[in-house]
């Protein structure tokens, strides 16, 4: 009996130190704000300035909120974002890879032509294109590991030495057309009606139980849950991925005898590239490690993390999705050039410091990618519907990420004050 008493005491405390602590609705909107005075803003300032902007666009253009033209910008946006999500991983740790816009349009090339010259499955090309980026990336994660180059100057000679290799490939003026169905559809194929609803559904249940399992594990180690943010954060999602699903299920073109319906393709690339992706960097002892690195590349070596494998992996990374964005872009120009890629990285570096990803490392999220994207994809769309300049697009892409550096700085200047 005694013995019985014990182990009933001790299931008590152990379910009592397990009991879940929550913050009170005060308490949550302290620490948030109080983040936002630390300069952790995340990408919040990226999500106003793209709202601003529909909004702004949507007054100037009568065009730019059409369901066609919203579907056309998820589109635009996709390779853009495939890249970007690559220099997220690379700039978590503080490096810069200026050849990702070339590397993709040279995998692109080797693509095509490899398919025309040598009649391979267009699978298999597509499988040796993403192959021989991951191999690009190793070799740049080799010599900046390894030998110790800088990132900025490795991938400068890449950026200039592909651009000739590209030539080569392709041909001077040379131009392949993508003709493979397949590959086509990613950018301009479209899902059912059915198969669109199908993914919203998926996509807020993975958000529900992926939020209650991370609650879950927080309650296990004793740590407190915020009362609203993960059913908040439920509910704004799932307004925002059905009114989507919504307006892309209706009928939009300027034949009304042929209405194009249902959520484009692109839209799940971006999702199988950015699920996975995002787990391993915020569920894995990998990503705990990026983050280390970034935060502080000599504390992270003497905790035993291996930053030169790690750096090698992360540049791996970055080149294979840097090939996969190709690929896209390929898709939704049906061609492929001796100049593709040329200066889609410089959109890249600031669609992910926009979203919110520090250029001083190890502070930033996959998501940032996504929004960052989203905004540079709305400037460009919203400036050519007003028939305006194509180089006043640049200026002010340019002047964004001026501003976006400008508050990563300040507020990791105003950050490390509050700290000391």
């Amino acid at each position: 009996m005694m013995r019985n008493k014990k182990m009933n005491d001790a299931e008590l405390n152990l379910d009592s130190n397990h009991a879940e602590q929550v913050l009170t609705l005060k308490q949550e909107a302290a620490a948030f704000f109080g983040g936002i005075r630390q300069g952790k803003m995340g990408s919040l300032p990226a999500i106003i300035g793209f709202f601003i902007l529909v909004i702004l666009f949507t007054f100037l253009s009568p065009v730019f909120l059409t369901q066609l033209n919203f579907a056309n910008l998820l589109q635009q946006s996709a390779p853009l974002i495939i890249l970007s999500m690559g220099l997220v991983f690379i700039l978590l740790i503080a490096e810069i890879d200026l050849s990702a816009g070339v590397t993709s349009g040279l995998m692109s090339a080797l693509f095509v032509v490899t398919l025309k010259n040598f009649g391979i499955p267009w699978w298999l090309a597509v499988l040796l294109a993403i192959f021989v980026g991951v191999a690009v990336g190793f070799t740049i994660g080799l010599l900046v590991a390894k030998v110790g180059i800088p990132s900025f100057i490795v991938t400068l000679a890449v950026f200039l030495a592909f651009q000739g290799l590209q030539i080569i490939v392709v041909g001077q003026g040379g131009l392949y057309r993508v003709e493979t169905p397949t590959i086509l559809s990613l950018e301009n194929g479209n899902l059912s009606i059915a198969a669109g609803w199908l993914l919203g559904i998926v996509l807020v249940a993975f958000t529900l139980v992926n939020g209650l399992l991370a609650r879950r594990r927080r309650v296990k180690n004793g740590h407190q849950n915020k009362a609203i943010t993960l059913y908040l954060k439920v509910i704004i999602l799932s307004i925002l991925i059905f009114t989507t699903i919504y307006l892309l299920n209706l009928g939009r073109g300027a034949n009304p005898d042929f209405q194009i319906r249902g959520v484009p393709v692109a839209v799940l690339v971006v999702l199988v590239v950015l699920i996975p992706s995002n787990y391993l960097l915020t569920k894995t002892r990998f990503g705990v490690h990026v983050y280390a690195v970034g935060g502080n590349p000599e504390a992270a070596r003497r905790a035993g993390i291996k930053v030169g494998r790690l750096k090698i992996i992360i540049f791996m990374i970055g080149s294979g999705l840097a090939s996969i964005s190709g690929l896209m872009a390929a898709s939704r120009v049906g061609t492929v050039d001796a100049s593709a890629g040329r200066t889609v990285v410089l959109s890249g570096v600031a669609a992910a410091v926009v979203g919110g990803v520090s250029l001083f490392g190890g502070r930033g999220k996959l998501t940032d990618a996504v929004v960052g994207g989203l905004v540079i994809a709305v400037i460009d769309n919203g400036l050519g519907l007003l028939n305006l300049p194509s180089g006043l697009n640049l200026a002010v892409t340019g002047a964004v990420l001026l501003i976006a550096a400008t508050a990563d700085a300040l507020s990791r200047k105003h950050g490390t004050v509050n700290s000391r």
